[in-house]
């Protein structure tokens, strides 16, 4: 389903709803009323911005729901909140996707409106931020550089653009504009390339890396099974791998094994497996992998069979 509003919406006239596949999984999300607006940032819980942002959207339109991905990103960490979005977007109704993780803020990066096959519009800065998750989305149609000052807030600052640009340019699309009237089109191709990782698949072993550490200390790799199996073959519960570590000194080998879920192993015993959206993970059954094997992002892993 491809929608972009071209007016304004109430519960009376227009819901929405979508429909997500996901190997070889399908089901309809049931439809919602009014247009959906998401957040996400790395503003945190204890300053009062990401509040702001809604009650901005709210102010410009007062029908939006809006949906808070997350506000806890890590500060500055454009790749965990690319990944952020990766994972979320597909399972939200088609809708107006905010993200603010901005370094760059107030400098020369652009400010842009990415919309999608889907029908959904991903706004925020240039900075590698969003092309991922608009991938998951069908992909890039239209970009636009949000430029037209009618669409942004009387006074923009130079440290909080989610405010004075990006909360307003979701909510006037909500309102039914034309994501074309935000301003410019921007050659997609342009824009900045996301930062998650991808990983190399050689003869027998796959060469990947830590991209994020959950909450529970869950690794996150580069790569999905597709690219496991395409290095090493079929892999099956139970069947044990070798997960090399790149760092100095000898001995950074994980001896563990291929299983579908955290209960088919003991408690504290490491396991790899394909996580919730496909990605592949290190995860230690009741226990926190990261911090039981010293794992870091960024740090380079190989897996292979022993």
């Amino acid at each position: 389903m491809a929608f972009i509003p071209k007016r304004r919406l109430t519960s009376s006239r227009r819901r929405f709803g979508v429909s997500v596949s996901h190997r070889g999984f399908c089901r309809t999300i049931a439809p919602v009323t009014g247009p959906l607006v998401s957040l996400l940032s790395d503003f945190g819980a204890r300053d009062p911005s990401a509040a702001i942002m809604r009650g901005v959207v709210l102010g410009i339109a007062p029908d939006a729901r809006i949906v808070d991905i997350s506000h806890e990103v890590h500060k500055f960490a454009i790749r965990d909140g690319a990944l952020l979005l990766w994972c979320a977007l597909p399972y939200l109704p088609v809708g107006f996707h905010v993200a603010v993780v901005d370094p760059g803020v107030g400098t020369a990066r652009l400010p842009v409106a990415i919309a999608t096959g889907r029908g959904d519009v991903l706004i925020g800065p240039d900075n590698g931020l969003l092309p991922a998750a608009a991938a998951r989305l069908g992909g890039v149609t239209t970009v636009h550089v949000l430029e037209a000052p009618e669409f942004r807030l009387p006074v923009v600052s130079t440290s909080f653009h989610g405010r004075d640009i990006f909360a307003p340019a979701a909510a006037h699309l909500a309102r039914g504009l034309d994501v074309a009237r935000l301003g410019p089109a921007l050659d997609p191709a342009t824009l900045v390339a996301s930062p998650i990782r991808e990983p190399a698949i050689r003869a027998s072993e796959l060469a990947s890396s830590v991209v994020y550490v959950d909450t529970f200390g869950n690794v996150k790799l580069a790569g999905l099974r597709a690219d496991l199996e395409a290095a090493l073959g079929p892999v099956r519960a139970g069947e044990p791998l070798s997960i090399d570590l790149d760092r100095d000194g000898p001995g950074h080998t994980i001896r563990t094994t291929w299983q579908a879920t955290f209960g088919e192993v003991a408690v504290s015993e490491t396991l790899l497996y394909e996580d919730s959206y496909g990605r592949l993970c290190i995860a230690a059954s009741q226990a926190d992998a990261a911090a039981k094997h010293g794992l870091v992002e960024d740090l380079a892993v190989t897996i292979r069979r022993p």
